[in-house]
């Protein structure tokens, strides 16, 4: 394919709800780009209801979270062989009412989908945080961001009761995609970050992330524990 400025695209599909199908993706990847200099991790869904995947893990924490950990572990040689090189994961002001619930990653004991999902994005967070430590001397970094609440079909599959009612109200205040795009583009980008690894940002600036997403511990641990599920050596 050629982008309607003449660069040359490369694409590669996908299913990421199945392990399988990231290690492909990974694989084709490395096999067609000698370099990485970006990766920008854009993956996330809602649902009210738990559901498992064909891995035998609880969606929402496997597509949100376990998915751009895979993905970016199987990639961070490549990573590291393009640098100057930046992963940008995109995350979700809902970061602030989650919390890690290590007793219950997969929500097996007690499920809620907004639970879920918020844990799933205070992962992304605490993920990239750990990220930027473990990448300290590659000139590799790693942001996180909100792109704000964008008018698409998320959630739309299984919604929550109050997503029917208020969704159709706040619609026409929503951003528009291209808007939406604009923060992970900025950091993905902009000049200015080249050495700004470690943060969290909101329409373009970098913002304080809530309390829970710069523990450490919490971070170390969780890297520990997502390695297992999806396999990862690299993870340890």
């Amino acid at each position: 394919m050629r982008a309607s400025c003449g660069g040359p695209v490369d694409v590669f599909v996908a299913d990421l709800s199945a392990q399988s199908e990231v290690r492909r993706l990974a694989t084709e990847v490395v096999q067609r780009l000698p370099r990485l200099h970006v990766l920008v991790n854009n993956v996330g869904a809602y649902w009210n209801t738990r559901r498992v995947t064909a891995d035998g893990l609880e969606q929402t924490f496997a597509l949100n979270h376990l998915v751009p950990f895979l993905l970016t572990n199987l990639l961070r040689d490549r990573l590291e062989c393009g640098a100057p090189a930046r992963v940008v994961t995109v995350s979700s002001q809902a970061h602030t009412g989650g919390r890690m619930d290590f007793d219950d990653l997969q929500g097996e004991r007690s499920y809620s989908g907004a639970r879920a999902y918020n844990q799933s994005k205070l992962a992304n967070v605490l993920f990239t945080y750990e990220l930027a430590r473990r990448l300290r001397g590659t000139s590799v970094t790693a942001n996180a961001l909100h792109p704000g609440v964008v008018r698409t079909s998320f959630g739309a599959e299984d919604p929550a009761d109050v997503q029917r009612l208020l969704v159709p109200l706040i619609r026409p205040f929503m951003k528009f995609p291209a808007r939406g795009a604009a923060t992970s583009i900025h950091v993905a980008s902009s000049s200015e970050l080249e050495q700004v690894t470690g943060r969290y940002f909101v329409d373009s600036r970098p913002r304080r992330s809530s309390e829970r997403s710069y523990d450490e511990v919490v971070a170390a641990r969780l890297w520990r524990v997502s390695g297992d599920p999806v396999d990862v050596t690299a993870a340890d």
